[in-house]
């Protein structure tokens, strides 16, 4: 209707004015209802093609998004091990810091099985202490062996020395029997380092592995304890939490909550729009657009266009058992990101507010730096620039009927 009626003060009026003071036709007499048509055809058929082609230019050139609002990121409170709840240790709608507590699960069977693996680990702990004594013993059980068998050695020599100078004080049958006795010794002080390399190495490696799988599994019961108790992964909010003592919890059968996050991702800081499929060629990084949303009223928010989504999600293609009919896809629109221009600007925006967003193309830089444009080319472009005021405007008057249309003309009412 805006751009009708410009359109018309070019047009029509001129060609009424023309045919009213020039040719002298009256109102009522050679214009009437029936005759309109044919005494200002000339101005009608102008207007309605300059309209038409004003339209055209405005939201190609200065794109709108019915569909914005400031998407804010939710955080899931699953547990990681299912259980009934035991305590509560927030409320609904509490600001938590990351890692506060939120809730506790019922406990008993994670703390049975981390005093088992203590009580596990004390035991080996216990045989550690035994099994170096018994290294102790074994080493000084080779000591004795190797004493006896250097007596027992010592004996035969001198045994055999007598024999081989012809004395009678000795027998073979005596050094045969002294040989016998060294030859068992030797082979007890054997056993005897043998056990004293198996006592070592009981103490050396198998008990300290031993321990090392009971510390392992000390640690692992009590990361299974832990885990009983549910921590804020983030900062946010607390909502859609209503436990209580005895509910059970689960990451598939039942959440216990989510958390509005702080930060970049709450809302507060970002507005994401979708613009029509046409614009893509006009969209840039760094346009300045502006945003009306329903929860702040007869309020334009300045913004600027910090990215710009490089796919269309309506065109995405998951693997599945099926070929995919590219007939049946839905199309989608260009997501661009936009920040607010001042800061402080989406501060009192509700996250989540439905929105219309306009981005505006402007040419101011090009016409003072690119100086091979003809003077046809900068006039358009000063006439692209100049339009966009028609749709800033018409963006202020959604503005001011917005209140009206939901509260009074909206049918739910």
């Amino acid at each position: 209707m805006l751009e009708f009626t410009v359109c018309s003060m070019l047009t029509i009026l001129p060609d009424f004015l023309v045919r009213r003071y020039l040719q002298g036709k009256r109102i009522g007499h050679e214009i009437t209802l029936y005759s309109v048509w044919y005494e200002l055809r000339f101005g009608i058929t102008a207007c309605a093609i300059l309209t038409l082609s004003l339209i055209t230019l405005v939201f190609f050139f200065h794109p709108a998004a019915v569909s914005a609002t400031a998407a804010f990121r939710t955080v899931t409170i699953l547990p990681e091990t299912p259980g009934r709840v035991d305590e509560v240790l927030a409320q609904n709608g509490d600001h938590l810091e990351a890692g506060a507590p939120i809730f506790r699960l019922e406990s008993s069977r994670q703390q049975s099985a981390l005093e088992t693996a203590q009580s596990k680990l004390d035991e080996i702990d216990a045989q550690i202490i035994m099994a170096a004594a018994d290294l102790q013993a074994a080493t000084a059980t080779v000591k004795q062996a190797e004493a006896v068998l250097t007596e027992y050695q010592a004996e035969l020599a001198r045994t055999q020395q007598l024999i081989d100078r012809g004395s009678s004080a000795v027998s073979q049958q005596d050094l045969d029997r002294q040989r016998a006795r060294a030859d068992a010794q030797a082979a007890a002080s054997e056993a005897a380092r043998s056990q004293e390399a198996s006592a070592r190495a009981r103490v050396e490696t198998l008990l300290p592995a031993q321990r090392a799988s009971a510390d392992a599994s000390v640690r692992q019961a009590q990361v299974e304890l832990d885990l009983t108790t549910v921590y804020a992964g983030t900062a946010g909010y607390l909502q859609q939490f209503a436990l209580q003592p005895g509910d059970y919890v689960s990451a598939i059968l039942r959440p216990a909550g989510i958390i509005v996050p702080d930060g970049r991702n709450s809302g507060h800081a970002r507005m994401q729009a979708g613009f029509n499929q046409l614009a893509a060629p006009v969209l840039k990084v760094g346009m300045v657009s502006e945003v009306m949303c329903a929860s702040v009223p007869f309020t334009i928010i300045p913004m600027v266009i910090v990215d710009l989504q490089e796919v269309i999600s309506g065109g995405a293609i998951r693997p599945t058992d099926q070929l995919v009919d590219l007939s049946q896809a839905r199309g989608g629109t260009i997501l661009a990101i936009m920040e607010p221009l001042y800061q402080g600007g989406m501060d009192k925006v509700v996250p989540g507010s439905s929105c219309a967003a306009n981005a505006y193309t402007d040419n101011h830089h090009r016409l003072e730096t690119d100086d091979s444009l003809s003077g046809l080319q900068k006039a358009g472009l000063h006439v692209v620039d100049t339009v966009g005021l028609v749709h800033a405007f018409i963006l202020r008057i959604q503005a001011l009927l917005l209140p009206v249309r939901s509260l009074v003309l909206s049918a739910e009412h």
